[in-house]
């Protein structure tokens, strides 16, 4: 046997070579073996030597080491020491606390001690805390280095306890708690009394120049600020302020040294809920007013100084008060009711949050911000109480019941936010719309100190964020307060517009004038369009609002600018100013006229690039039009033959470009929309009747698109090429202007809604889509390798994806847009002042192809929506040829937007009587080509570590990670869209044939009399008809299985909707191909799939399928039993025990817990889904290595399982 010094000085000789890099590694390895092998060993040796190495006889890193080492005891093995070990081992612990408390010791070693005894008592319990309580108050009176030690036990122990032990167990936690709550009367006065003491003697200290002693003291406060605030949180607050821990700590904010840690303490507090019983809330409320007062001095104190001296602060004031301004707002946000009775202190509390957030520090303003929002919020909410300034004065009388005490509430509230606060409000907010850098040096228009939002602020979001915090503020003002927010809007404008009109160069100091569109956008909205638009008012507000807007409307059409970026800002104002046209209609026609002359004041042709602004103005100016036809309603019907004969004009003289006759024509359909069916017709009538003359003539379809290369010699004639983008994106528009109202048409009953619904465009259709079929199929074939081998150059490069694509793939930040450029949904662009532009480059034909796929997908898509016009009028099998003719040549981010626009929306609304005649030429090929492409992918990605897609290929894009990330991406992608397709296709509303199972839950034998044909779900229920077709079912089938094993928890969300249909069919059929599908392939795969991680998300989902499968299958097919029985750890005895479970019980709930605690049993606890429930659906392929490695026990249950579809192949 080896003595004790001896055995210590082992441990400390491996502890020393377990940390020291200059050893070799296996000397490192030994060293950890060694010290692993006596946390392990005798229990008894671990403590003796562990407690002799944290001697003063030792280094630091050996006495750190021994110390874990004891904490590592406590937390595991406590249990194996008798009760007198215990309680020894307990009295050394409180010892080292003693022999530790000296000057010249590490902070570390004495934090580690107090936290060695808070495991201790932490483990033992109450009754050793009541015992240890004196004698760690007589230390802390000994001296500031014991007081420290007794202030870090004390922070340890709740910490441990509510925040960071969770190996903890319920009982003993709340049993803990529940003994230092009884403490509380002890604990919080000694606290106090810690903090009195050692802040007056630290204080005294310095005055006698005993700096070292000073610091002492200083530290033991830092320590007890530390343990007050691990109690401030869940102690109650009625002791917190009985025992002086509130007053302390307001005492505390005064001194720069302990202010930080003083100002968490009240962060911590001011958030807490009032208690519900009426004796302890009126406790928790003086208390809670207590912090209010103490917070408001402070602020106070700060803002009358940074409001007269700013200059002599220092950043730590202003950091201060920013964590008073944060604790502030959590005290309005949380407990404003506990000063709402006392009118003084609401209103001066209010105008200290005014000022706050008018403070010219960003990061005060910012912080307030949130309560002004929140306030504002709530007060503007329903029920719509008359809260105008000028509003109704006759309130409801319904004082008597709660919500009109809380309306009571809100409107006293809601009177201290007068019209010098709103104003307030206003200004600040409309001079922080401005970004820094927006703002050019020198400007004459200046904003005093205010600390603009600039890009260098950290930890406050990005700029969009908060413009759109502010902007919702300025809405719920605009609300309150309409005419102070009308006035305040129109003033600043007018004033920057005046500024602008004296300015040598008012188009670079245009930044301020466009901060204020949103800022009036919003506003207008909020008077007009709000929950207390201007119906509502009184007419002496109606004459004032009318008479503030007009100002400003005259102000705005009276302007003469020219300049590209002058007029574009112009436009936008008209455009905010649409609400306003709705209820005073007078106007509207000269802003009509206005936006004409703006529209010519511009240049129409544009030859130098350096002007092309001038194009996007232009487009913008058209889109104004778009604009206020949706804002001013009805309002501006009557000028419709005056904007039409404007168009035509225009057009006759060669003045109007196609992108810009395209938008206009929107305008119109917008305008028509409000008019009746009738106007529609005859718009689009009046419309589309031009572009049908060249879209159906049979020359450019003959010699563009009736032979493979035709494309080829289109794309050399851009002028043309153009042209019909624009055709092609018009339809899309007008498909979409005419739609029906949202959610009039349900899935299977659209054909029987839409038969009695004339849609505008039905009569269109039929002209409409045959060319756009024939040009999609060209735009598809030139994938094809036998036609993309002999394509020039620069369409060869034009069907590579584009950077953008590639940086919205890597997630990066898109390169920014130039002026004229368009931008499609997906982030890709497309220049707009490239029309009429002379010779097609790769980036051209680019933009062109997926300008016409984007919105030829589209347009297909939304013409399935209108019903029999669409499936009775097309040739399904010239529709299926386009679509999936060169399904196998398509890249994965084509085939994922041709399912995603076109193939859901025909699924969705082809009628039942159809589904024979659409569903499987487009579906078979679609599945056959997905099941394998999807499967070689996986396949490849799990095991190389690529997903080897097509989209990639000739892609250059400066490393193999960033291409591996990509093609792992467009893998997901297409994967979830495919289940989607799947999980629509279950969707209750193309399944109404598909009866409910019936959720008794009990566990017995099947009435198979009771049981139907397949044939007869097949057309009342889609996936019943998929299923009766097994050439179409045995791919969707192999892609549902495969899902489950495929590390994508959100495909295996959609296809679990799908495979619980299939289930469903199972069980209400006698097929029995189905029934041995489910029962054995789909069991496994599903069981396979909770092996993964990444279907933590939906595993409560699939372990309900297992539960219908075993309760439903178990007696009409073996498999089930035969899985489970299979498992690696589990017994014939424990399976029987799980069916006897679910005998006694018909809750799904609980039968679904019993089907969850057999699999983790069977398998050992392995199945990650079980265990971990978080989502990890990121892209994880972030290095090449392969997969297998951690795949292989991913993907198997059971070595020599065999997982398949033996049942149908």
């Amino acid at each position: 046997m080896e003595d004790g010094n001896n055995a210590a000085s082992n441990v400390a000789r491996a502890i020393v070579a377990a940390f020291d890099w200059n050893s070799t590694r296996e000397a490192r390895n030994a060293a950890v073996s060694y010290l692993e092998s006596v946390k392990t060993g005798d229990i008894r040796f671990l403590a003796s030597t562990s407690f002799v190495l944290v001697k003063k006889d030792w280094s630091s890193e050996i006495r750190l080491h021994a110390f874990k080492m004891l904490q590592h005891l406590v937390r595991l093995r406590w249990e194996e020491l008798n009760p007198t070990e215990r309680r020894d081992f307990a009295n050394l612990a409180v010892n080292l606390m003693s022999e530790i408390a000296e000057p010249c010791e590490e902070w570390a070693l004495k934090s580690q001690t107090a936290a060695l005894v808070a495991e201790i008592v932490r483990r033992e319990g109450p009754n050793l805390w009541q015992e240890l309580l004196p004698s760690l108050v007589s230390l802390s009176s000994k001296g500031p280095i014991q007081a420290e030690l007794v202030s870090m036990m004390l922070r340890w122990l709740p910490e441990d306890i509510t925040v960071h032990n969770e190996d903890l167990e319920g009982d003993r936690r709340r049993l803990l708690l529940r003994g230092i709550t009884v403490s509380l009367p002890e604990i919080l006065p000694l606290l106090y009394t810690l903090l009195e003491r050692h802040f007056g003697a630290a204080l005294s200290e310095i005055g006698r120049q005993q700096l070292d002693i000073a610091k002492q003291h200083a530290a033991t406060v830092t320590a007890t600020l530390n343990a007050i605030n691990a109690y401030a949180e869940w102690a109650p607050l009625p002791d917190l302020a009985k025992y002086g821990i509130i007053h302390g700590c307001g005492f505390l904010l005064s001194s720069p040294d302990f202010r930080l840690h003083a100002c968490e303490f009240f962060k911590l507090v001011s958030p807490r809920k009032r208690p519900v019983d009426d004796a302890s809330a009126s406790e928790f409320d003086s208390a809670m007013r207590d912090v209010f007062q103490i917070l408001m001095n402070v602020s106070r104190e700060f803002l009358v100084r940074s409001g007269t001296n700013a200059g002599a602060m220092d950043e730590s004031e202003f950091e201060c008060a920013e964590y008073i301004c944060e604790s502030m707002v959590l005290l309005g946000s949380s407990n404003l009711q506990c000063i709402a009775g006392d009118d003084s202190i609401l209103s001066l509390y209010l105008q200290q949050m005014l000022g706050y957030f008018t403070h010219f520090k960003l990061a005060l303003h910012f912080q307030s911000l949130s309560f002004w929002l929140a306030l504002m919020r709530d007060l503007m909410s329903k029920p719509k109480a008359a809260v105008h300034s000028a509003g109704d004065a006759s309130a409801v009388n319904n004082t008597d019941t709660g919500s009109g005490r809380v309306d009571n509430e809100k409107r006293k509230v809601l009177s201290f936010v007068d019209d010098d606060v709103c104003s307030a409000i206003l200004d600040i907010s409309f001079q922080r719309l401005l970004r820094r850098e927006k703002v050019l040096s020198g400007t004459a228009l200046t904003l005093g100190t205010l600390e603009l939002w600039s890009d260098d602020f950290e930890g406050k979001g990005n700029f969009g964020q908060y413009r759109s915090r502010l902007l919702e503020l300025v809405k719920f003002v605009a609300c309150d307060k309409p005419l102070i927010a009308g006035s305040k809007v129109s003033d600043r404008i007018m004033t920057i517009i005046k500024h602008l009109l004296v300015s040598p160069m008012p188009a670079q100091e245009l930044a301020v004038m466009e901060s204020m569109q949103l800022a009036l956008e919003n506003v207008v909205s909020a008077v007009f369009d709000g929950p207390n638009e201007i119906g509502g008012t009184s007419s002496e507000v109606h004459l004032s609002l009318r008479r503030i807007f007009e100002g400003l409307l005259q102000q705005l059409l009276s302007l003469k600018w020219t300049e590209p970026a002058l007029v574009e800002a112009l436009g936008h104002f008209l455009n905010a100013l649409g609400p306003f046209l709705k209820y005073f209609p007078d106007a509207v026609g000269s802003v009509v006229n206005k936006l004409f002359e703006l529209l010519t004041s511009l240049p129409f042709v544009v030859k130098d690039p350096a002007t092309s602004s001038a194009r996007h103005a232009r487009l913008q100016i058209c889109t104004s039009f778009i604009r206020i036809a949706k804002t001013a309603d009805k309002s501006i019907l009557p000028h419709m033959k005056g904007i039409a004969d404007t168009m035509a004009y225009l057009q006759r003289e060669g003045r109007l470009l196609r992108a810009e006759h395209n938008l206009l024509g929107e305008a119109f359909l917008v305008m028509a929309s409000s008019a009746g069916i009738q106007q529609q017709q005859e718009v689009l009538a009046w419309l589309l009747e031009p572009l049908s003359q060249q879209w159906t003539e049979l020359d450019w379809q003959n010699n563009y698109l009736s032979e493979p290369l035709g494309l080829v010699c289109l794309c050399s004639d851009t002028h043309f090429m153009w042209s019909l983008f624009h055709t092609v994106t018009f339809f899309e528009k007008a498909l979409k202007r005419s739609r029906t109202r949202k959610g009039s048409l349900s899935l299977q009953n659209s054909s029987t809604e839409s038969s009695s619904y004339s849609h505008p465009m039905a009569p269109h259709l039929s002209w409409m889509l045959p060319p756009l079929l024939k040009l999609l199929r060209a735009i598809h074939s030139i994938w094809s390798p036998s036609i993309a081998q002999a394509l020039p150059g620069e369409i060869k490069a034009a069907m590579t994806m584009s950077d953008v694509e590639q940086f919205s793939l890597l997630g990066e930040e898109n390169p920014k847009l130039s002026k004229g450029t368009l931008t499609f949904t997906d982030g890709s662009q497309f220049d707009t002042s490239k029309e009429g532009y002379s010779g097609p480059n790769e980036s051209d034909i680019r933009n062109w192809l997926k300008g016409i796929r984007d919105s030829g997908y589209n347009v297909l898509g939304l013409s399935t929506t209108i019903g029999d016009p669409f499936f009775k009028s097309l040739d399904s099998r010239f529709v299926a040829v386009v679509l999936m003719e060169n399904i196998q040549s398509m890249e994965f981010r084509h085939i994922k937007q041709l399912v995603h626009s076109v193939v859901i929306h025909l699924v969705k609304f082809c009628p039942p009587d159809m589904w024979e005649t659409w569903l499987d030429k487009l579906l078979h090929p679609l599945f056959i080509h997905c099941q394998q492409a999807l499967s070689y992918s996986w396949s490849s990605l799990m095991h190389e570590g690529k997903g080897k897609v097509p989209d990639v290929h000739g892609i250059v894009a400066g490393s193999d990670l960033k291409v591996e990330v990509m093609e792992e991406k467009l893998l997901r992608d297409l994967t979830r869209e495919i289940c989607s397709l799947l999980s629509i296709m279950a969707s209750s509303g193309l399944n109404t044939g598909l009866p409910a199972l019936e959720h008794s839950g009990h566990f017995s034998r099947v009435d198979l009399s009771s049981l139907k044909d397949l044939d007869a779900f097949a057309s009342g229920s889609m996936v019943g008809y998929l299923l009766k077709h097994k050439d179409l079912a045995l791919p969707a089938l192999q892609i549902s299985l495969a899902a489950f094993t495929w590390t994508d928890g959100e495909a295996v969300t959609k296809v679990s909707a799908f495979c619980a249909a299939v289930v469903q069919l199972a069980i209400l059929t006698n097929n029995v191909e189905l029934r041995e599908f489910v029962s054995k392939d789909l069991f496994s795969a599903i069981i396979q799939g909770l092996a993964l991680e990444s279907n933590a998300i939906i595993s409560a989902d699939m372990v309900g399928l297992c539960r219908e499968i075993y309760i439903y299958m178990w007696d009409r097919d073996p498999a089930p039993r035969q899985i489970l029985v299979s498992l690696p750890c589990i017994t014939e005895q424990d399976l029987l025990a799980f069916e006897d479970a679910l005998t006694k019980t018909s809750s799904p709930k609980e039968q679904k817990q019993h089907m969850k605690s057999l699999l983790l049993l069977g398998t050992g606890n392995k199945l990650k889904a079980l265990a971990g429930q978080k989502s990890v659906n990121v892209i994880t392929n972030v290095s090449a290595r392969p997969r297998s490695s951690v795949t292989a026990s991913e993907t198997r249950i059971e070595e020599g399982e065999t997982l398949g579809l033996a049942a149908i192949l």
